[in-house]
């Protein structure tokens, strides 16, 4: 053994000790109040859970860089994974050492005081799905980290990155099984961490939009043994609780309703809370009547058992595909002059609730307001829909004339002609046939699953959102189409659109796929998913061939000329147009700024403290137009020492650092890449870190990459 292998056992030996010794509170105990600026450094913090804490809060005691001296931050180290590709891992940070997430499923293991490679876990498979972060587990004797690569979750050694190999089989599970059916043609993924109780992992999952779809059954599976502790059934069963909600059958054939998110935890009561999405089909709902408990739902669970305690649904009989985004957050309040501990949902449609987190009690009233009803044969939608009469939405709700773009007065003429052939009348209007609806905000948010920081010695909640107009629509099911035709629409479309255009980057377009990729790659890719996309698994290699051929040939004349029925699945009644921005002739918004916003909420009183645009377009600013704000991907966190930390914007590359009073810029940095993640931060011998994932990956016309970035002060 050489002076390097010494080294290297010697300094995993310690990692080991560290990991055995660490005890992370993850915030469970009461947090300091802002200390003053000069504060000599406390004791060592780790990040030990996603976003910091099982509470959600994006919160930090650490206050060794405040508001006077974060000016002075710079580089402390970098960590190249050498891939290219969106990055929107959260790290860990537990005792001396970084557990991240790479673009292609690979898990990482850094000295988070230096940056240097201890191990690397390499599954052997391509990772299609973003994955956000990872999950940390000890009892004081042992310790694991669970990774959550494609269907699998792993129970990895912290010290050696190996899987445990009596955990679950061969180190993993398969969360397709114990669902509903055959879990070989089941899709899901585990994107977001699950959260760690007592002796309990508890995860939900990715799901596709359309059919099939698995039910979003939320899971709690033992740490040690792998074994399946509990299961809640988020579209429930006959006798339990919500199944009137639901078709009768629903429960044996309807899909998603799932936690692709996140969750928090109130540790000493015991509590979960499990914020969900929308059940499938996402834009047409006519097989499912009724208001589908529960979907979009905030869940609060008795985390031992998976009892439902309480609940509350924020949109009834989705259709507009209003998942909630993020884990929601908890926070102690002054409220009616008592304090009440509570827990704040931020929505894609740019409001936040605030409930009693024991009982679900709002804190703020909720009134039904009243929708018109779908005109879509066979649609039923709610006749009304829950909004909070405080806080004020930090998004704006509809779009009207005089919002449309000013840029220029070309982008201006077209934009108001445009907007003209569209339906915009706010929140919550049923998409039509033959017709495009405003979505305002987009499908995107509002707040997407970044999630809010809130301060818990002012109860102050920051979130950033998107203002994007997105618009989307129905086609009806055409009789003539032949069946590799009716798998598309029924499969892809939802994504690509009926036209097959997409909406680039996110949603590329499939015209003329087959010149850009081999049939081998295109079928890889239907199997495995790629980016935003879920495996299909169900599609056989008859179906894959049909489908393979509609791509080569759709547009072609007398292409899918015979009708045909959808081989081995229902007829589609309705599909979906497309995602589509609302974008002007030179792929800016088509409407006014602000474009991203972050906003300062004091959720005591329901007011804002502050609201300002987030992010710039380079091009734009160069030419005087400047703070407009842009789409943003990624949270923020917040600091004792006066400070919030937010990357998130796609187009300009920025790290920036705001007094957490006033929403003023006090640093700011150009990654090489878009880091379109959560930072976290963390204490090593008494320096204080913040670190980001660099990658890009949404922006076309900008470089990709897969970096890790660590500042300090000098």
């Amino acid at each position: 053994m050489d002076l390097s292998d010494c080294f290297l056992a010697a300094f995993v030996a310690a990692v080991l000790f560290s990991a055995i010794g660490a005890s992370p509170a993850a915030h469970q105990d009461a947090r300091p109040a802002n200390q003053s600026s000069g504060a000599p450094p406390g004791p060592d913090r780790d990040w030990p859970v996603y976003n910091g804490g099982i509470d959600g809060d994006h919160y930090s005691p650490l206050a060794q860089i405040d508001r006077t001296n974060v000016a002075q931050l710079k580089i402390a180290w970098q960590f190249d994974t050498g891939e290219k590709g969106n990055l929107e891992t959260n790290p860990l940070i537990v005792g001396r050492v970084l557990y991240a997430c790479t673009f292609t499923g690979k898990i990482i293991a850094l000295d988070a005081a230096t940056g240097k490679q201890i191990w690397t876990f390499d599954p052997g498979f391509k990772n299609g799905q973003p994955s956000r972060g990872l999950s940390y587990w000890t009892d004081g004797a042992h310790a694991r980290i669970f990774a959550g690569i494609l269907n699998y979750l792993y129970a990895l050694d912290p010290a050696t990155g190996k899987p445990i190999p009596d955990f679950a089989e061969n180190g993993r599970i398969d969360l397709r099984k114990d669902l509903r059916g055959d879990y070989t043609q089941r899709s899901i993924a585990l994107t977001t961490p699950g959260l760690v109780y007592k002796d309990l992992i508890v995860v939900g999952g990715r799901n596709p939009e359309t059919h099939p779809a698995p039910p979003g059954d939320i899971r709690a599976f033992d740490v040690r043994t792998g074994a399946l502790r509990w299961s809640f059934h988020t579209i429930p069963h006959p006798g339990e609780f919500g199944y009137d909600s639901w078709p009768p059958d629903a429960w044996k054939d309807a899909g998603a309703a799932n936690n692709w998110a996140g969750m928090t935890l109130d540790a000493q009561r015991g509590i979960l809370y499990v914020p969900t999405g929308s059940a499938v089909f996402d834009f047409y709902g006519g097989d499912r009547i009724g208001n589908d408990l529960f979907a979009d739902t905030l869940l609060a669970l008795d985390a031992s058992t998976g009892e439902r305690l309480w609940h509350f649904q924020g949109v009834h009989h989705d259709i507009w595909d209003r998942d909630f985004p993020a884990p929601p957050a908890l926070v102690t309040v002054n409220h009616s002059g008592h304090r009440v501990d509570a827990v704040a949902q931020t929505t894609k449609q740019g409001i936040v609730y605030l409930f009693d987190r024991v009982t679900g009690t709002p804190l703020f009233p909720i009134e039904e307001h009243a929708y018109p009803p779908s005109d879509v044969p066979g649609e039923k939608t709610s006749l009304t829909q829950p909004m909070p009469t405080a806080p004020a939405p930090y998004a704006r709700q509809r779009l009207t004339e005089d919002m449309l773009t000013t840029r220029s007065a070309s982008a201006h003429d077209w934009a108001l002609q445009t907007f003209r052939t569209f339906r915009s009348d706010g929140q919550f209007i049923p998409f039509g046939v033959d017709r495009q609806t405003i979505i305002f905000p987009g499908f995107d948010g509002g707040a997407e699953w970044g999630g809010p920081a809130i301060d818990p010695a002012t109860g102050v909640l920051y979130v950033n959102a998107n203002e994007m107009a997105w618009t989307g629509g129905l086609i009806a099911d055409n009789p003539n189409a032949g069946p590799g035709a009716k798998l598309y629409q029924s499969q892809c479309a939802i994504c690509h659109g009926a036209d097959r255009a997409g909406s680039p980057p996110a949603f590329p377009s499939l015209v003329a796929v087959n010149q850009r990729l081999t049939d081998a790659q295109i079928v890889d890719v239907i199997f495995h998913g790629r980016g935003r996309m879920p495996a299909l698994p169900n599609l056989d290699d008859a179906k894959v061939g049909l489908l393979l051929n509609y791509l080569k040939t759709a547009g072609a004349p007398g292409s899918e000329h015979a009708a045909g029925t959808m081989p081995g699945g229902p007829e589609i009644q309705y599909g979906f147009t497309g995602y589509r921005k609302f974008l002007d002739p030179d792929g800016y918004p088509a409407i006014a700024p602000p474009w991203g916003t972050l906003s300062a909420i004091d959720l005591n009183t329901g007011e804002y403290l502050w609201k300002i645009p987030l992010g710039e377009y380079p091009a734009l600013a160069a030419n005087g137009l400047r703070d407009t704000g842009s789409e943003n991907y990624g949270g923020p966190i917040v600091t004792a020492g006066g400070l919030v930390f937010i990357a998130a914007t796609v187009y300009d590359h920025r790290f920036r650092a705001f007094d957490s009073h006033t929403g003023r810029v006090l640093w700011e940095t150009e990654l090489p890449f878009a880091g379109l993640a959560t930072p976290a931060t963390y204490s090593i011998d008494g320096k204080q870190f913040i670190v980001i994932a660099a990658s890009g990956g949404r922006d076309p016309k900008s470089p990709t990459g897969g970096m890790f970035i660590a500042f300090s002060l000098p």
